[in-house]
Order: C-alpha cells, then sequence, then structure tokens
C-alpha cells in the first residue's frame, strides 16, 4: 500500500561564471547581469503552483539549493524564497537546508549572509586542489582559493559542510588523488562527496576527451582512498559519499530512499506522491532560463507518472546504492508494490551471492555492490 512518503525541496540556479568542460547539469554561463530579483519571483509562483497540486501538504524535511553556481546570488534573495516557502509549506525546526558553492565565487560576508537567511549546510565544489588539475578540469578557483572558502565557510559559521572530490582526473596519479583527499579530510568536513570523473554526453570532454588514467589506477587509487576514509571516521553510506557519524545528508537519503520532492527551477526535477489515487508522478521543469522566466504559472516542460511496473526499478536505482540497503516494508510503503513482485529475482542474486535478505533488509553483498549496475539491469523488464 502506498504511504505519504517525506517531502523535500530541490531549487536550481541555473547560471555559473564559467561551464566547465566535463559538465552536463542544466548550466548556463552568465554573460550579462543576472535577473536574480526576477528569478526569486518565479521561483515562489512555481512553488505555488506545486503545492496547490500536493495531496497533503507537510512542512519540509530538507532543502537543496543547486546549479549552476547558486553562491552567485545574495543572501537576501534566499532569505524572501526561504519566507516563501515557510508560508506556503513550512519548514521543520530541524530542516537541513544545504546551498552548494563554488570556491571561485566565495565572499565572507555573503557567506554570513546565507547563514542568517536560514541555511544550515553548504556543499562546496573543491574537485581537487591541485593547480593542474583544477586547470585541466576548467574551474574558476585554484587550490589556495579552495582551502581560503573552507576557512571562509567556518568562519561564517558553518560547521556542517560537505566537499566535493573527484578522482580519476585528467592524467591524475594515484598518490595525486590520496592527496587530494588526505588534505580535504585535514580541513574536518562533516561529509565527503567523492566520485570519479565521467565523460558525458554533450559536453566538451565528450567532443575532445583528456587522457585519463588507466581503469587498474582507477581501482586502486578507489580501494586506497575508501579505506583511508573508513580509517578516519568516514561512513560510506552510498557509492560516493562519506559521512561523519550523524551527518548523512538528509536531502540525498530522501532520494536515495525514493521520498518525494518538489523541484523549482530551470530544469528541475521533483517526485510527488498521490496516495489516494496511487499515482506516482515526476515532473521536469523549462530548462532555458528565458523561457521559465517568461512563464507566469505553469513552467512544466514535462510531468509524467511512474507506472506500476516502472515502480520497483525506480526505487531499486536509487535504494540499492545505499551500502546498508532498505527495509522490505520500505519497497512497499513507497512504491505500492508488494515485494512478492521482485522476490523471485532477489532469491536468485541472492544464491549467486550478489544481494542479501536478513530480517527483512535487502542490501548488496562487497562484490554486488562493485557490480551494482549489473544487479540492476536484472530488475529492468
Amino acid at each position: 500500500m502506498l504511504e505519504t512518503p517525506p517531502l523535500s525541496l530541490y531549487v536550481h540556479i541555473p547560471w555559473c561564471v564559467r561551464k566547465c568542460p566535463y559538465c552536463d547539469f542544466n548550466s548556463h554561463q552568465l554573460r550579462d547581469n543576472m535577473p536574480e530579483a526576477d528569478y526569486v519571483a518565479a521561483l515562489c509562483g512555481d512553488l505555488a503552483y506545486e503545492v496547490e497540486r500536493l495531496e497533503t501538504k507537510a512542512p519540509l524535511t530538507s532543502i537543496f539549493i543547486g546549479g549552476g553556481t547558486p553562491s552567485l546570488f545574495k543572501g537576501k534573495s534566499y532569505g524572501k524564497l526561504f519566507y516563501a516557502v515557510d508560508q506556503l509549506l513550512g519548514i521543520n525546526a530541524d530542516c537541513e537546508i544545504t546551498l552548494e558553492a563554488n570556491p571561485g565565487t566565495v565572499d565572507a560576508e555573503n557567506f554570513r549572509a546565507f547563514r542568517d537567511a536560514g541555511i544550515n549546510r553548504l556543499s562546496l565544489g573543491i574537485q581537487s586542489f591541485d593547480d593542474d588539475k583544477l586547470k585541466s578540469l576548467g574551474r574558476i578557483h585554484g587550490g589556495d582559493e579552495a582551502k581560503r572558502a573552507i576557512d571562509i565557510a567556518r568562519g561564517a559559521g558553518f560547521e556542517n559542510f560537505n566537499l566535493d572530490l573527484m578522482f580519476g582526473l585528467p592524467e591524475q596519479k594515484v598518490s595525486q588523488a590520496i592527496r587530494d583527499l588526505q588534505t580535504a579530510i585535514g580541513f574536518e568536513p562533516t561529509h565527503i562527496s567523492w566520485y570519479q570523473l565521467t565523460i558525458e554526453a554533450n559536453t566538451e570532454f565528450h567532443s575532445r576527451p583528456p587522457k585519463l588514467p588507466p581503469e587498474p589506477a582507477i581501482v586502486e587509487l578507489q580501494d586506497e582512498g575508501i579505506a583511508l576514509l573508513a580509517d578516519l571516521g568516514f561512513d560510506r553510506y552510498e557509492v560516493s559519499a562519506f559521512a561523519q557519524q550523524g551527518k548523512r545528508a538528509a536531502h540525498n537519503m530522501n532520494y536515495w530512499e525514493f521520498g518525494d520532492y518538489i523541484g523549482i527551477g530551470a530544469g528541475a526535477h521533483g517526485k510527488v506522491s498521490h496516495v489516494a489515487a496511487n499515482r506516482i508522478v515526476r515532473t521536469r521543469k523549462k530548462k532555458q532560463p528565458d523561457h521559465y522566466l517568461a512563464a507566469t504559472l505553469n513552467r512544466d516542460a514535462e510531468r509524467v507518472e511512474v507506472t506500476m511496473p516502472e515502480r520497483p526499478f525506480e526505487f531499486l536505482l536509487n535504494a540499492l546504492r545505499l551500502r546498508h540497503g532498505f527495509e522490505v516494508s520500505l519497497f512497499e510503503k513507497r512504491t505500492g508494490v508488494t515485494f512478492s513482485e521482485i522476490e523471485k529475482k532477489v532469491d536468485l542474486m541472492v544464491s549467486q551471492g550478489l544481494l542479501v535478505l536478513e530480517s527483512g533488509r535487502l542490501s548488496t553483498t562487497e562484490r554486488g555492490y562493485r557490480v551494482l549496475n549489473s544487479i540492476l539491469e536484472e530488475f529492468l523488464d
């Protein structure tokens, strides 16, 4: 039986100073004055439109502001947005509110304004502390600026922060990748997102691929890095997410456990359950900022239902990324599908040593976690 999940909010800020050659997100290089006030007004209107379509209104458990480069906006703009959010839905007292920030756009006064507006968690896009590697990634900051950004964040009162790091960078050696990780850990973040650079379609790197490290080097540095993080108290709770005790990203946990989230902003995605009608609806907003701003009410580019046959795969695609897996009862509550629908495939993979089902909890084995994509493919049909 489908039950109402927790509700989060994703806010997309589409502008950045410069488009990175590896980036396939909906980000647009800022060429003229940024229409900040108009965009915040559009976000508020977009949210009001979405709230009217909710079956049940509930205070938000998390808010995530991503991009693009959200740190280009001023703190007072986010204050206006949060006021509208609170009026329309309410914000839980312990709501995690995360802002993505680029070290190349860090300003101490603005960071204090973010904190004053109610933002209580930062995600800093460090990627590397190596100047040469940052240059190869097209980043607008250097290693010293990255370190300074972390210090400024702490000085502004942010005790809870994530550092985004990449590995497998162009011509990167194992020792260089581990040095980046060691430097990040030295700043005592509460959370580290450590993920491999991949070449995505419709990016500059796809058109002109850089020379990446060979696969054996990737495996070696990944194993060494995971061991290092574990030794220093970081729990690998998801494929690329490592957290100190009690500091898992609440917003991302809601994604991975197939919770609901409203998506507002150019190109933003959302997913909302309608329990009484046994429907799950995914939304996507108009991608181009100009088109998004020009709309007066409905900014949808797409609104589609997740059918009953699609729901098991959609759930597993997210939940099996969690190292500890999920409760079988959660699968049924979030999908409205009985576990018996996938039980035969699960039993087969348990017998193959890829999954383990114990005390009502399903998770991958160590071997299964390494071949997660292959496991998920079995649930496609």
